[in-house]
């Protein structure tokens, strides 16, 4: 057997991995922290820490026809993350194929390669029998699926569930991934500063990744219900399709997700048949510390609105972009800041996948001061570039204006015959305004 040691550790946190034929003699029955079916889970690495974190991160992974992704995932939510940051942190993996032989080859290379976080109570790796699962035969053919989708989606969501209930106590909020991500610098750091700005108001899920369930976050206190909703409906629908009925249920109306993304997929081959999976997230940002302040603003345009696209989805969290019509010389789009700040940076994104015309073929962004009594827009601007294919981007903007800003605006310079979506508009700013 090999042996893990943290010099000056008590004995209770010495890891002991065997080779497979004897590893389940190292599977140690948790407290029962799930209502769901008495369920046992057994825990095959690490232990629990006796004090909440502040954020559970939570994946379940299986055997994959092709690909093994799961040490590459760990290494990138240990490696993304500063020392600081990983104190508040446990990640949780559900090894849940139905190969036991699997799980606990997996188990003893993960619990090798990840010792450190294993001994310091950074990685728990569990496994829920089998024998608590529901039936996963004769299932309802929900979506005229074939039988062996519908028997693999509604194992996940059992997967899941065992997963959330498990987790449910051991921090203050739960992220869920999946075991093929890769993540952003400082993700954790993001997640509170987006937990902040979102303070006071009622949420069920933020999202922080435009894809399946990477990337969703919860309150624990909300995973033992949520737990129970994946196992009553298990099997009516993929798992993500639940998860958005779940936070309609909490009524979430609205997706609420963080744009950059902060998580992308990254296998090649799915879960599921090893089919070719290529899906990735096109507003995934690496470095998380990047993250705009978009200072709460009111927003005006001189364009005409396209059905409901309307100007505050360019700029929050809402879902989607602004799109306008018919866009003409002198058109303008403008942010009116609550707040005077030193704005240090500008991004603006226009056009999009699906209408790649609708860019803004010619236009100036402007910083303006001396705001209107009426707080509409402010009586003087300052150029600060143009628009080169459909973007803007410059850094470095408190030196060419160095007192507060009030108004930031995008002027159309030329007409142009398509419409105009503004994707994205991102202001990073700096404090001692």
């Amino acid at each position: 057997p090999i042996q893990v040691e943290l010099r000056g550790s008590a004995p209770d946190v010495v890891l002991q991995m065997l080779q497979p034929e004897g590893a389940k003699r190292i599977l140690r029955d948790t407290d029962d922290v799930s209502v769901l079916h008495n369920v046992s889970h057994h825990l095959l690495a690490g232990t629990p820490s006796p004090h909440k974190k502040f954020l559970a991160v939570g994946l379940a992974s299986v055997q994959r026809p092709r690909g093994y992704y799961l040490p590459a995932t760990l290494q990138s939510l240990f490696k993304q993350s500063t020392e600081e940051e990983l104190q508040e942190m446990v990640v949780v993996v559900h090894l849940a194929d139905a190969d036991p032989r699997w799980n606990m080859r997996v188990a003893t290379d993960i619990a090798h390669k990840f010792a450190h976080h294993i001994l310091l109570g950074r990685l728990l790796l569990i496994h829920a029998p089998h024998e608590f699962y529901p039936t996963l035969e004769g299932l309802k053919r929900n979506y005229n699926d074939p039988e062996e989708r519908v028997r693999f989606r509604s194992k996940q969501n059992v997967d899941y569930a065992f997963l959330l209930a498990f987790a449910a106590n051991l921090s203050s909020y739960y992220l869920m991934i999946e075991d093929d991500v890769r993540c952003a610098k400082s993700f954790l750091t993001a997640i509170r500063k987006a937990l902040a700005s979102r303070e006071g108001s009622n949420w069920a899920t933020l999202e922080f990744s435009k894809l399946g369930y990477i990337g969703k976050l919860y309150r624990s206190s909300d995973l033992p219900r949520l737990a129970r909703f994946l196992l009553l409906f298990y099997q009516e629908m993929p798992c993500d399709w639940l998860l958005v009925h779940f936070r309609l249920l909490l009524t979430q109306k609205d997706v609420i997700r963080f744009k950059p993304s902060l998580f992308q997929h990254m296998g090649l081959y799915s879960s599921f048949q090893g089919t070719v999976n290529r899906l990735e997230d096109d507003e995934f940002e690496a470095d998380a510390l990047d993250l705009p302040d978009n200072p709460p603003a009111v927003l005006f345009t001189s364009m005409s609105i396209f059905e409901n696209y309307a100007p505050l989805k360019a700029y929050s969290t809402a879902e989607g972009y602004f799109w306008g019509k018919d866009p003409v010389a002198g058109s303008v789009f403008s942010i009116v800041f609550q707040q005077p700040a030193r704005v240090t940076r500008v991004r603006v994104r226009t056009g999009s996948k699906e209408r790649q015309g609708d860019f803004l073929r010619a236009g100036v962004l402007e910083l303006g001061q001396r705001r209107w009594a009426d707080r509409q827009d402010c009586s003087a601007y300052t150029s600060m570039g143009t628009f080169e294919k459909g973007t803007f981007e410059r850094w470095g903007l408190e030196k060419a204006m160095p007192n507060p800003v009030e108004c930031v605006r995008i002027r159309v310079t030329r007409d142009q015959s398509e419409w105009l979506i503004i994707q994205s508009i991102d202001i990073w700013t700096t404090a001692g305004t």
